[in-house]
């Protein structure tokens, strides 16, 4: 389906303003992971702001569409679509990694209003989504489940036994993104252990496999709404993106991993925005 021009719009000022938060976070708290959080902007902005049934007002709706961030370390674009959504202040940002404040370094559900899971250990989210897919299967619950996996993640054996887990099941409900930007930590995810082909893994073990570019609305909104009418097996949609993106001196370049900008780079970062 095409996306109305309006629609479009809507969403390029949100990604706009959530990158903003990005850097100012990071920034303010001195340490987080900009590159990859910068790399799935596009993604959980369609997510809130188009696709999932949810509701600000109400997190712990039993009927609310879930999330689960399974790359953990990227809690500040999170918390960062939480607040332009309303579950908190955007106050409540620039308190990142505080002592006592509620946004710590990786999703706290205990914590934060919106967060489905506790996430961080990586290779754990896809496990967590099944279950709650699963429950809704088992319930007669209307909600469906998204997740966002990292490339490196996909390392992770966990997630290949969580994968055959799904399409075992049958597990329909789920659609997992996987943030495809190339790089972790340590540098190319290809040199430090490759996990390609990603999508044809994902379709050997059964599922539906989606390929995007996914920084473009369009295309992110035309794999959700196949995933909706899949049926009989799970949807990975292996979305290509930029680390760092929207951030010139950031993008591709694995040290913005794990570095908060300094203030100037700050400043320079949120002209360009």
């Amino acid at each position: 389906m095409a996306l109305p021009q309006e629609k479009i719009q809507e969403l390029q000022q949100r990604s706009r303003a959530i990158r903003r938060h990005i850097i100012e976070m990071t920034t303010e708290a001195g340490s987080g992971h900009p590159g990859g959080s910068l790399s799935g902007v596009e993604i959980l902005t369609t997510l809130y702001f188009y696709a999932m049934n949810v509701d600000p007002q109400k997190p712990h709706w039993e009927n609310r569409d879930r999330f689960v961030l399974s790359k953990g370390h990227a809690a500040p674009l999170l918390y960062a679509v939480l607040a332009e959504k309303g579950y908190f202040p955007k106050e409540e940002l620039l308190k990142l990694r505080k002592f006592g404040a509620m946004l710590q370094g990786h999703p706290d559900m205990k914590g934060t209003p919106g967060v489905d899971m506790s996430t961080g250990s990586l290779g754990q989210g896809l496990s967590c989504a099944n279950g709650m897919a699963l429950a809704a299967k088992l319930d007669g619950k209307p909600y469906s489940v998204f997740a966002l996996l990292g490339d490196g993640e996909c390392q992770e054996g966990q997630i290949w036994e969580a994968a055959m887990t799904a399409a075992h099941y049958k597990v329909d409900n789920i659609t997992v993104f996987v943030d495809h930007n190339g790089l972790q930590i340590d540098g190319p995810v290809e040199k430090v252990k490759s996990p390609e082909p990603i999508g044809e893994k994902f379709k050997a073990f059964g599922w539906h496999v989606i390929d995007i570019d996914g920084h473009d609305f369009e295309q992110i909104v035309q794999a959700i709404e196949e995933a909706k009418k899949t049926k009989g097996k799970p949807t990975a949609i292996i979305a290509k993106t930029v680390k760092g993106k929207g951030v010139p001196f950031m993008e591709n370049i694995a040290d913005w991993h794990g570095k908060a900008p300094s203030r100037e780079q700050a400043e320079e970062a949120l002209k360009i925005l």
